[in-house]
């Protein structure tokens, strides 16, 4: 974009990258410091005393600082603790789920992977292949739609109300000819998904594609990931789905026992 619009538009775009710097900048100072009032912050990112208080409260306000009133001062708050959780469990999946994924993909020499619910997607974060896979596309890190991957149908069946109320709510998008993209339909998968312990999809992100996945919880009961094996729909027939179901959900719920939950799994 040319003239001054466009030079606006920049100007906008940098200035917004430059807040962001600098809030995680406020970030590492209270981490290193462990408290300091608005003064202190100002100094040290050499910025005028309105401009670091604006800071301080934005970040106050999602909980990421906390001021301690009797001295004026601030520090990190439960927000960053909260995060720092998130990204802790989800290493905590990826560490003591690789073995149990190795094994898994060696009995069925297929692709085995772990996902975790972001928002409205699945997010892959640990991947094993199995000697007999065919594919070498590397899922992790990367985020698949929930009503139209196995491990995302598993997060979706055990997300709170609103999750699954929002989605079913929205125009879902159709990626093979079998995606389910009718709500009344998707709610009633998943409602067989809870009864049955696992999720499965047909062709329905990829033509070609199966997958099967079960629920993994953690030590409070909650479901917090879900473990999946995928493979050609040549090798995988759904008539075999039942027979892998069986292995895959013992799979789970081991992971499920590492990660210290001893409840009833079913």
């Amino acid at each position: 974009m040319n003239g001054p619009q466009g030079e606006n538009a920049d100007r906008g775009s940098v200035a917004v990258v430059q807040s962001v710097d600098r809030a995680l900048t406020v970030l590492e100072i209270l981490a290193a410091q462990g408290e300091a009032g608005v003064t202190e912050v100002a100094a040290e990112l050499g910025v005028h005393k309105s401009t670091a208080f604006r800071l301080v409260a934005a970040l106050e306000s999602r909980g990421f600082v906390e001021q301690l009133t009797d001295r004026g001062k601030y520090r990190l708050g439960f927000g960053v603790v909260r995060l720092a959780g998130a990204a802790a469990a989800q290493l905590d999946i990826a560490r003591e789920g690789r073995p149990i994924c190795e094994a898994l993909a060696a009995d069925l020499e297929e692709t085995v992977n772990i996902a975790i619910l972001d928002g409205d997607r699945a997010v892959n974060v640990s991947q094993v292949r199995g000697p007999a896979a065919l594919s070498t596309h590397n899922w992790v890190g990367q985020g698949t739609p929930l009503y139209a991957t196995s491990s995302g149908k598993v997060l979706l069946a055990h997300a709170p109300d609103p999750v699954r109320k929002d989605l079913l709510s929205r125009e879902m998008q159709r990626f093979t000819a079998a995606t389910i993209t009718d709500p009344e339909a998707l709610r009633q998968c998943l409602d067989r998904i809870v009864e049955q312990g696992w999720g499965c999809t047909v062709e329905e992100y990829e033509v070609g594609l199966n997958a099967l996945a079960a629920p993994v919880r953690g030590a409070d009961g909650d479901v917090i990931a879900a473990l999946s094996v995928s493979g050609p729909a040549f090798r995988m027939d759904p008539e075999d789905f039942p027979r892998l179901a069986r292995r895959v959900v013992s799979a789970a719920d081991e992971l499920s026992r590492k990660l210290g939950f001893f409840g009833q799994l079913r």
